[in-house]
This record gives structure tokens, C-alpha cells and sequence, in this order.
């Protein structure tokens, strides 16, 4: 099987992933989640006109002109409204947030005010509707504020509190389950034996995943051993994966038998190479409703795989509109020799520079390197058959991290 493009291997991992159903969950839940209906204000914000300030509330007329004494009647605080009106030549004592008595229009702030007993002389003049927030100055009953599609930020959580919603609909989380291969891998913290190496990339692969917003279901190390490696996808199942992730053991070779348990399973398979370094042992397929992705066991090449694979899928599956991470412009802080016909993701630094970004390709890009990995901004994006390209040149990387 011919080696497959990067863009036609991730237009066959989104093909047929649409955006999972909504669920009504509670509002401090939905951060980060697609909302699946408009939300419209269930109430006016705010639902009287109130004092922006700490002062007085006065009628407009009384403090035309000044300094001018005013009876002092009452006094409002936020939350406990004034049952009485205000008359000419009276003034009630008011918060911010407080309600504005029947009568009064406008608020006259203390730093202009001395009050004496029941009386406060005003000591400028303060215009009609000062220091005065009007009824539905920020939203009115029935609008609209947030629309469906949209995903939700911290603010918008604030702004659906204040319209008086306790929950939202918004879609499913992705289930991603994951799974480490081989009989070599034992758990951090682990004393290795002969031949034994700690098993990190499901650690990577699950935080990747949780930073999408995905729910992860860890399912542990499976031996060389097809009937191990079906009972683990056998739980995915049950679990009701949308995704399965498999690291480790997706090639062809005498001790990969990950595509093997899978195929026993029933998989329909999609590709299982792609012409991309680090990461060409990369598979696809699908069980039933589960999406199946197969990165390499190397390190860095199952990490740059789940970024590029993984994470559009779980944000296509979350109903967000921004599937790919955008590629952004950079200039190269060192020499690279001309590409073979693998797409090369070069793990980078990334300093600011005079004329933009400077994007350093480490030296060492072996992909069981974790170390370089772990201090890299970005990787550099290098065309099939690029030519050489000299320091000072454009590039094109993606960013790492959120």
C-alpha cells in the first residue's frame, strides 16, 4: 500500500465524523462545549434602572442649579428597593446596584454631597439620568445573545447565569479511549527489567485529549497478544468509545498485532500509512459507530499523530467550527537540508524576532526523543520534496500547546 498524503488522510478520518447529539448539562459544566440551540434571555438586565454609584437619588430638577439642601428620606441598598416615592426638595440615600426610588431620575454621587441629620446639601449640579443604569441597558427579555454553533468561553458563561439559565444544551463530549501495546511497557514508578522500557505516551495522549474537552477512558497496557487486545477493545465497546486510540503495534510486522485483534473485531479499515515524518505506521478505521486511530509507539511520532489526527476528530465530533489548528508564518532560526516525499513535522523552538517569529528546528529530531519534544514550541512543516532552505527563510509551523 502506497504511502498516503497527510490532507487525504485526515479527509478520511473526518468524512463521515459529524458532530455528536446534545445533552442538557448544568451551566458550570459547558465550558469549552458547542451550544446546539440559540440561547435567548429569559429575563431583562438589568430588570429596573439602578444606581451606578454610591450617592443620592434625586429628582433631575432639584439639582439643577446648586448647592441647594435636600430632606433625606429613606435609603436603598442593592437588593432592598425604596417603598416610597420621592417628592420635590427630597433625596434618598442610595447604593450602587440599589433600585431607583419612583420619582427620582437621576443619582447625585457622595463626593458631592455633605449630609447634615436627615438633610444633604448638594454641592454641584448634576444632569437628568447621571450615574444612572437604565432598565435593559445590557439585555432585554427574549434576545438572543449567544447562537447555536457557538463554543462557549468563560465570559459566555457569566452572560447565560445573567439570562438566567441554570443549564444549556450543548454536544456530547467525545468518549476517546486509550490504549498502550506491548509486552515491553511497564507503569511509571515501575523497576524496568531486561528489555523493559515506562510507558509514557498514553500520558500524552490522554492530556491531549482532556485539553479538547474529550471524556477519557484510560484502559492500561495490553500484552502482544491478540486475545489481550481484544478484550481491551472489547471494553472501548462497552464503554461506548466514540474513539479508539491505540498506541503501539500498528504496523505489520511479525509483533503488531494490533490491526490483527482489531480486524478479528471487525474493523473496516481506512489506511494504516501516511507519508509523514515522524508517524508513516499511522492507521484508521472504523468498529461499528467507534472511530479507531492507530499511532505509532515511538513517542514523538504518537504525539505529532494525535495532534494532527486525533485532536481535529475530537473537535469535529465536539461541533466546533475550528477543526485544523491554523498554520501560522515563521522565519527559520537554522538551515535545513532539501525533503524526501514524507510531509516532516521538525519539533522547534520559537523565539520572537525582528522580522516575526523565529522557528528553530532542534538537532536532534529522532522520534523516541522525548526531552526535545517536551522543550519544542512548534513544528516546522515541510513539503514532500521541499528543496534545501537557509536560515532567514519563511516557514509555515503550527503552535503546540493550548
Amino acid at each position: 500500500m502506497a504511502l498516503m498524503p497527510v490532507a487525504e488522510a485526515l479527509q478520511r478520518v473526518l468524512a463521515d465524523a459529524k458532530p455528536l447529539p446534545g445533552e442538557t448539562v448544568f451551566l458550570n459544566e459547558t465550558l469549552g462545549r458547542v451550544l446546539t440551540k440559540d440561547v435567548t434571555a429569559l429575563r431583562t438586565q438589568p430588570p429596573a434602572a439602578v444606581s451606578a454609584m454610591d450617592g443620592y437619588a434625586v429628582r433631575a430638577s432639584d439639582v439643577a442649579t446648586a448647592p441647594v439642601t435636600l430632606k433625606v428620606i429613606g435609603e436603598v441598598a442593592a437588593g432592598h428597593p425604596f417603598a416610597k416615592q420621592v417628592a420635590r426638595g427630597q433625596a434618598v440615600r442610595i447604593f450602587t446596584g440599589g433600585v431607583m426610588p419612583t420619582g427620582s431620575d437621576t443619582v447625585v454621587i457622595q463626593e458631592l454631597a455633605t449630609s447634615a441629620g436627615d438633610s444633604v446639601t448638594i454641592e454641584k449640579p448634576t444632569s437628568k439620568g447621571r450615574n444612572v443604569r437604565a432598565q435593559g441597558i445590557d439585555f432585554a427579555r427574549d434576545q438572543v445573545l449567544l447562537h447555536k454553533g457557538h463554543r462557549l468561553t468563560d465570559r459566555d458563561l457569566m452572560l447565560a447565569a445573567a439570562m438566567n439559565h441554570p443549564s444549556l444544551s450543548v454536544h456530547r463530549r467525545p468518549k476517546v479511549a486509550v490504549l498502550g501495546t506491548g509486552d515491553e511497557l511497564v507503569a511509571p514508578g515501575s523497576e524496568p527489567g531486561p528489555g523493559e522500557i515506562v510507558y509514557s505516551n498514553g500520558f500524552a495522549l490522554t492530556a491531549l485529549a482532556h485539553n479538547e474537552g474529550a471524556e477519557v477512558h484510560d484502559l492500561g497496557i495490553a500484552r502482544d497478544s491478540i486475545a489481550d487486545i481484544v478484550s481491551a477493545v472489547r471494553r472501548a465497546r462497552n464503554w461506548n468509545a466514540d474513539i479508539l486510540l491505540t498506541s503501539g503495534g500498528a504496523s505489520v510486522g511479525e509483533h503488531d498485532l494490533v490491526q490483527r485483534a482489531l480486524a478479528a473485531e471487525g474493523l473496516d479499515l481506512s489506511f494504516w500509512r501516511v507519508a509523514l515524518r515522524p508517524g508513516r505506521p499511522m492507521m484508521h478505521g472504523r468498529l461499528g459507530g467507534m472511530q479507531v486511530l492507530g499511532v505509532p509507539g515511538n513517542p514523538v511520532s504518537s504525539f505529532v499523530c494525535a495532534f494532527l489526527f486525533l485532536v481535529p476528530l475530537i473537535r469535529r465530533l465536539a461541533g466546533r467550527q475550528d477543526i485544523e489548528r491554523i498554520p501560522q508564518a515563521a522565519r527559520l532560526g537554522r538551515d535545513l537540508p532539501a525533503n524526501d516525499e514524507r510531509t516532516d513535522y521538525l519539533r522547534a523552538t520559537l523565539v520572537a524576532g525582528t522580522d516575526g517569529p523565529v522557528a528553530t528546528p532542534l538537532p536532534d529530531q529522532d522520534s523516541s526523543l522525548m526531552a526535545p519534544l517536551a522543550k519544542a514550541d512548534c513544528l516546522v512543516i515541510r513539503e514532500p520534496h521541499a528543496a534545501a532552505a537557509a536560515k532567514g527563510s519563511d516557514c509555515v509551523i503550527l503552535k503546540l500547546g493550548l
